[in-house]
């Protein structure tokens, strides 16, 4: 089950294998490697993931059984090295979620979706993360996938309430668009000219009410 993306600084791909909390590699020749194990740290799913520039990712744990439906629990924040070595960044986060990095790469953005904030962190190289603190309130909010913006605002995938939203540090919700019938689950800026909005969007994210299907989608919505 495939959640989180990233690219390597040698433009190979990292892969979140959920079910089984491994981290894996595409090579240029389609083979497909363990790049690490991270059952260690978590007995339940892990989920999305950033890479930054010199090829560190940072991967979430879900804490509890999701599918499940069972309580949400505080869940760690793993960091993976380039060569595969991994530990705890950060600990207790509520369903740490999407990232994102800003500030030209001094502030990494993580979405709580149970905590229904983002925090920020000051990322300081192989000492790991800093300086935690809530970057944006989001009470209404589920975020789950998230993106950074030109303007220094974050589009965010709220995942309960079938919209994205974009949001400003310390104010919260500015502008949203509504997703229709389906939910949000992440979204990504692109296109030619950088102002496109691509949105995941699906019915539902329930593996027993969607195996078998295909009726996910990609939105672009000019923004």
């Amino acid at each position: 089950m495939p959640s989180g993306l990233g690219w390597l600084p040698d433009g190979e791909l990292l892969i979140v294998s959920m079910k089984d909390r491994r981290l894996l590699r595409l090579a240029h020749d389609g083979s497909l490697s363990e790049h690490a194990d991270l059952s260690g740290f978590t007995p339940w799913f892990i989920n999305d993931m950033f890479v930054d520039q010199s090829g560190r990712a940072y991967v979430g744990c879900v804490g509890y059984d999701l599918m499940a439906g069972a309580e949400p629990k505080p869940a760690d924040l793993l960091c993976v090295e380039p060569g595969g070595s991994a530990r705890v960044a950060a600990d207790a986060l509520e369903f740490p979620n999407g990232m994102a990095m800003v500030h030209d790469g001094a502030t990494l953005l993580v979405a709580e979706t149970a905590g229904h904030r983002i925090s920020a962190f000051s990322p300081i190289g192989n000492e790991g993360l800093s300086d935690r603190r809530e970057w944006a309130s989001l009470n209404g909010v589920d975020p789950d996938g998230i993106c950074a913006a030109s303007d220094g605002t974050v589009w965010v995938a709220d995942s309960a309430h079938h919209r994205v939203v974009r949001v400003e540090q310390g104010r919260g919700v500015v502008q949203e668009i509504s997703t229709g019938s389906l939910h949000a689950f992440t979204c990504v800026m692109g296109g030619a000219r950088g102002d496109t909005l691509f949105i995941c969007a699906a019915p539902s994210y329930r593996e027993d009410e969607r195996r078998g299907t295909r009726d996910a989608v990609i939105l672009a919505i000019d923004v």
